[in-house]
């Protein structure tokens, strides 16, 4: 495999089960043997897309005192500023040459879960840019319905009922990321320094980028292979929650991003499940014997968010 697949997601729209089936199919191949695929026809209009770039733009020109008042430090829930190698992916590698910008669920703060400090309920930290947060909402919003509809896939390739991920993503953990990456490829000798080489955590990343290079996939060769910008594309990537939820039958892959020649942005839509969610293999692959045992969502998120960020203590 040296290039991602290209799925259309059309078919997951289509009233004629057969054409959902085979789009399924696509997407379970790909989850099997590559890990990553490049989403088209997904439904997000273009102007969103390029809109959340010009969000993103704006929010990492703000000063380094203004954006250090929404720092991530501050949140016990992954939300907020997250300052140039202030993070590790790759821990055993070092710090990651890049800023970041985390997105949550927009809980206001009477919400009875916030009141209540449950994991991953918190309130968001907003820039002081008007018109800000109802345009990254509307993006944020969009990419959810997107991993709803690419989980009923998901289903279906499995052969479970195709509702099946639908109760679990009521209420999810869904994070928007937006990141940065100064021109480093010049001083920066780590082959892994814009990002360490890390799988994603959760069940799903749909992912947004720039043209600027760096973003490469190990394949199942053991071979870095790219993964360029395609226009009106998303890079969509299998997480280690659902790979441990599919009894490895769907495999997380690993990638990193090499130090950019250029200023070079993305923003990722990281997607969990409810918190309080089950995370079993026997539910999804009940005819295995489990490789792993039950675990809630939030706890599983917890646990590899508190070996990436030397802010946060282990609950």
């Amino acid at each position: 495999m040296s290039a991602l697949p290209i799925i259309s997601l059309a078919g997951l729209r289509s009233d004629v089960p057969a054409q959902r089936r085979a789009t399924a199919a696509e997407l379970g191949r790909a989850c099997r043997e590559v890990g990553f695929f490049y989403a088209t026809d997904h439904g997000i209009p273009q102007a969103v897309c390029e809109d959340a770039f010009t969000l993103a733009k704006e929010l990492f020109a703000l000063p380094i005192a203004e954006k250090e008042v929404l720092s991530i430090k501050r949140s016990p829930h992954n939300r907020g500023y997250v300052a140039m190698a202030d993070e590790k992916l790759n821990p055993e590698s070092g710090a990651d040459m890049k800023e970041a910008f985390n997105i949550g669920t927009d809980f206001p703060e009477d919400h009875p879960d916030v009141l209540a400090g449950k994991p991953f309920r918190g309130v968001n930290f907003w820039p002081p840019i008007d018109g800000w947060r109802q345009r990254a909402l509307d993006y944020f919003n969009h990419c959810l319905e997107l991993g709803r509809t690419i989980h009923r896939g998901f289903s279906m390739d499995l052969g479970l009922d195709e509702e099946f991920f639908a109760r679990h993503l009521s209420s999810p953990i869904a994070t928007l990321r937006m990141l940065r990456y100064p021109p480093s490829a010049g001083t920066n000798t780590r082959e892994d320094g814009g990002a360490g080489t890390h799988s994603d955590y959760g069940n799903i990343t749909i992912l947004a980028t720039d043209k600027v290079a760096g973003l490469e996939v190990l394949n199942r060769q053991g071979e870095w292979i790219q993964a360029p910008h395609v226009p009106g594309a998303f890079v969509c990537n299998i997480s280690d929650c659902l790979m441990r939820w599919s009894n490895d039958v769907y495999v997380s892959t690993p990638h990193r991003v090499r130090p950019p020649a250029q200023e070079r942005y993305s923003i990722a839509h990281f997607l969990e499940v409810n918190p309080d969610s089950v995370v079993d293999p026997r539910d999804v692959v009940p005819d295995q014997a489990p490789k792993y045992q039950p675990i809630t969502c939030a706890d599983y998120l917890a646990s590899r968010l508190n070996a990436t960020y030397d802010h946060r203590e282990p609950e």
